[in-house]
């Protein structure tokens, strides 16, 4: 009996003297029972599932998110070629050309394209002066490749990498190769980041990527090689990847169940912000390095307003840290003032929400251990993979659809904002299972479609790739929410990071795939149209996570956990039949 007040004294306090048996009894079963199946849920709920206080973790997180797009798709513009020929300046300091003109200079040293420009890599071997008077073919003339390097199209660009070390004709490759070590980068980052947070919490690993992504990014505009801007850029990419995959997890984990969808919706929009925004600040500033460190001075912001980003709860009992989890907890309370219900629960009872088992360490391993946490981890890695080449691969693609580079990339970065919308609303209509394998059809008809348009009807080829954008970004949007709540408390984290690796990969091969369209001009579309169409099928596969809680254990996922409280019920109740219980009414 002291026993039993004693625990109740626990979680309620109330004195024991007024506790009968039968009370104690009935009160105790339940306690009992709730110490399997307390969710955080619950608590979180009661305490406003969408107040004040995770209103400023969401807006907070807004600018950090903000200048990711920026990052992921700066090489857009810094690596963009402008038009480009042979250096002929040496040949006039000689006094070779005498009194012609520019355009008569370049007549006699350098062979025309089809289109009447000059070469981009090759020049002749000696003036062919005779050009000037007879207008025949010049493409059987001896041609050498440039020898004193390039003249370069200032018109558009002050300076881009290729500008600045010559990334031209035989290394023009090395411009495509700067995004994928960008975001190979960014794929072993996610995984560190991922399993990082899970041991050490989302709030330090999220200062972490904050500094070192703000550091290394600035760092690469001072590099005197490209070897070494490739380096730092990979470092770029490694550490600034820890802000999405931090603060997309710590925000749903400070929300209730139903504002997920919403959290999560306007989360994203800071992409599409950001990513509209990468087209005006390129326009402006047409200078690679300044314009770096453009889109990279709101991470200090970040980093000032990271002060008042709390520890996640969720995280904290799950580890067995139930005093830190109450301190936050309580700021949370006052915020969104339900300072009541905060006070009739001890820092103790916030314990049954964890088992002994939560509070081991888990690793990556333990996604493939069991059998259903393995097949999550199969099923949502080749979407991420799959969402993740075709998305990029539209995006890094902004050429060829009648628009320049700067109205291409803005009408991107604009049909985020109605897809995300439209996905606001169906996700609760149809669930997330439908959005995200209807978004991948879609977009995988939409690259098909394309692939049979002409490519002299820009209109139509435009019209229909910006449809495709909006398909796959919301496809993106939906499967960010969507493995957030599929994975348990305990490894949402690392299952995040496993994802966001295997997406990273995805769009360091983009790039690479967008190459392909040098055998055949249909070649990468065919090919992300396929990965499209495959993850649809994929997506069809994943429970459905609407207006469901949580899962807090791996327990959860494999249906074990929910046996136990079966077992324990069942107990209980046969020892109620065995047992001569007094009345429980009195």
């Amino acid at each position: 009996m002291h026993l039993i007040s004693s625990y109740l004294n626990l979680c309620y306090p109330i004195k024991s003297h007024h506790i009968n048996q039968g009370f104690c009894r009935k009160t105790l079963r339940k306690v009992c029972v709730s110490t399997k199946t307390m969710k955080f849920e619950d608590l979180i709920t009661e305490l406003d599932g969408f107040g004040r206080f995770q209103k400023m973790i969401l807006c907070i997180s807004l600018v950090g998110r903000f200048t990711l797009p920026c990052h992921f798709l700066l090489s857009n513009f810094i690596t963009a070629i402008p038009s480009h020929h042979c250096d002929i300046s040496s040949l006039d300091a000689e006094g070779i050309f005498g009194n012609l003109s520019q355009e008569q200079k370049l007549t006699v040293s350098i062979p025309a394209q089809d289109d009447g420009t000059p070469a981009s890599c090759h020049m002749f071997s000696h003036p062919q002066f005779h050009l000037l008077t007879n207008s025949s073919s010049s493409s059987e003339l001896p041609v050498v490749q440039c020898q004193n390097g390039w003249e370069y199209d200032n018109s558009t660009f002050i300076s881009t990498l290729a500008t600045q070390w010559d990334l031209v004709c035989d290394k023009k490759g090395l411009n495509k190769a700067v995004t994928t070590i960008f975001f190979v980068g960014v794929m072993f980052g996610a995984a560190f980041f991922g399993g990082m947070s899970d041991r050490f919490g989302r709030k330090p690993m999220l200062l972490v990527s904050y500094i070192s992504g703000m550091a290394f990014t600035l760092a690469s505009i001072f590099s005197s090689s490209f070897i070494m801007f490739a380096v730092l850029r990979f470092f770029s990419g490694f550490t600034i990847t820890g802000i999405v995959i931090v603060s997309v997890v710590l925000n749903v984990e400070w929300v209730d169940i139903q504002h997920r969808r919403l959290v999560s919706i306007t989360g994203s929009m800071a992409w599409a912000v950001g990513s509209t925004s990468l087209s005006l600040f390129a326009f402006c500033i047409r200078d690679w390095r300044w314009l770096t460190v453009a889109v990279t001075i709101p991470l200090l912001l970040s980093t000032v307003l990271w002060w008042w980003v709390p520890e996640s709860a969720r995280w904290l009992i799950a580890n067995g840290r139930v005093e830190k989890a109450y301190y936050y907890l309580q700021k949370c309370a006052v915020m969104n003032r339900k300072e009541e219900v905060i006070s009739r629960i001890k820092p103790e009872a916030l314990s049954i929400i964890a088992t002994d088992e939560e509070k081991k360490n888990y690793s990556y391993l333990d996604l493939v251990r069991t059998p259903k946490m393995r097949r999550l981890a199969l099923l949502t890695g080749t979407i991420w993979f799959c969402v993740a080449t075709m998305t990029y691969g539209i995006s890094l693609n902004i050429t060829g659809f009648g628009l320049n580079m700067y109205q291409t990339q803005f009408v991107y970065g604009a049909i985020e904002v109605p897809s995300k919308l439209i996905v606001y609303y169906i996700l609760e209509k149809i669930g997330r299972r439908k959005t995200e394998a209807g978004a991948q059809l879609l977009a995988g008809i939409s690259l098909m479609i394309n692939i049979f348009i002409p490519k002299d009807q820009w209109v139509g080829r435009t019209v229909v790739a910006v449809l495709g954008k909006g398909f796959a970004v919301a496809a993106f949007c939906t499967i960010v929410l969507y493995s957030s709540e599929l994975y348990p408390t305990v490894l949402r984290q690392n299952g995040m990071g496993y994802n966001s690796f295997l997406s990273r990969l995805g769009a360091c091969l983009a790039p690479l795939v967008l190459l392909l369209d040098s055998f055949w001009g249909h070649f990468s579309q065919t090919i992300l149209c396929s990965v499209a169409l495959i993850a649809s099928v994929v997506a069809w596969q994943l429970p459905e996570t609407r207006d469901r809680c949580l899962p807090e254990t791996i327990e959860d996922v494999e249906g074990t956990r929910k046996n136990l409280i079966k077992d324990h019920d069942k107990q209980e109740d046969e020892e109620k039949m065995t047992t001569n219980e007094p009345n429980e009414d009195h």
